[in-house]
């Protein structure tokens, strides 16, 4: 009786800190975008505005911004891998490597787009606000994610996400150690699946809460068994839609 009382106790301190670093960091990226000079939609609210340029300012504010985003994807794999726990043996430890490992994917992701953020600012096709300089580069932006929708990598990545109790098992050892590969390799799956909707800041503002809040909203849905698969290609039309739509008007 005891133990199991630990048990529980430890699984309901699991959760409590996953979603207590999710609520942390959305508040943080309030309070950037605010000390920023923005509004929720990422525009300007005075002339005080906080230009972010620097690579250290943006990896800050990209990993920020995974922990909000993406950790709330990842909550349906882990509560696979909770059942697992009991059904196949799984230990807490190994709960934690999940999460440590895909936590780890994503901090990659967020040096990556980071540097080329700088890069782009740089180059002059990125403002500071973090959105493209250019219609025609915005059009081709949202064609290129909607298009990537329909591809057969979205398909072969999603379906990792999708069914991670199938995934969970072809790469199943317990154990601190066996969490964590299956994390890297389910983080570097779901960063390959989800990286258009990271990309699409450069859009709608990289500082914008709204994007941020429709993004983490479709990409939980698209995680979720019984409708997610079926919002990827509609998602896919409407952004190539949107990037015709933005390329004919950038002609007018």
């Amino acid at each position: 009786m005891e133990r199991a009382a630990v048990r529980l106790d430890l699984r309901s301190l699991s959760w409590i800190a996953v979603f207590a670093v999710i609520l942390a960091a959305w508040a943080l990226m309030f309070m950037m975008a605010r000390m920023a000079g923005l509004d929720v939609w990422g525009r300007p609210t005075g002339l005080n505005l906080m230009p972010m340029t620097q690579f250290g300012t943006l990896m800050g504010m990209w990993s920020i911004m995974m922990a909000a985003m993406m950790l709330p994807a990842m909550v349906p794999a882990l509560g696979t891998y909770e059942r697992l726990i009991v059904a196949a043996d799984g230990t807490r430890a190994g709960w934690w490597g999940v999460l440590l490992g895909y936590s780890l994917a994503w901090l990659a992701f967020a040096a990556g787009i980071a540097m080329l953020q700088v890069v782009l600012v740089g180059a002059g096709f990125v403002d500071a606000l973090g959105v493209l300089t250019s219609q025609l580069l915005t059009a081709a932006l949202l064609v290129a994610v909607g298009v990537f929708q329909f591809s057969r990598t979205k398909a072969v990545c999603h379906g990792r996400c999708h069914a991670p109790m199938t995934f969970f098992l072809g790469y199943w050892r317990t154990g601190f150690g066996g969490g964590l590969d299956i994390g890297l390799r389910l983080g570097g799956y779901c960063t390959i699946c989800c990286w258009g909707f990271m990309a699409l800041g450069f859009v709608a503002g990289t500082m914008s809460l709204l994007w941020m809040g429709a993004a983490t909203l479709f990409m939980v849905l698209e995680k979720l068994p019984a409708i997610g698969h079926r919002l990827i290609r509609p998602a896919g039309f409407i952004l190539v839609l949107a990037g015709c739509g933005v390329a004919a008007a950038s002609t007018m």
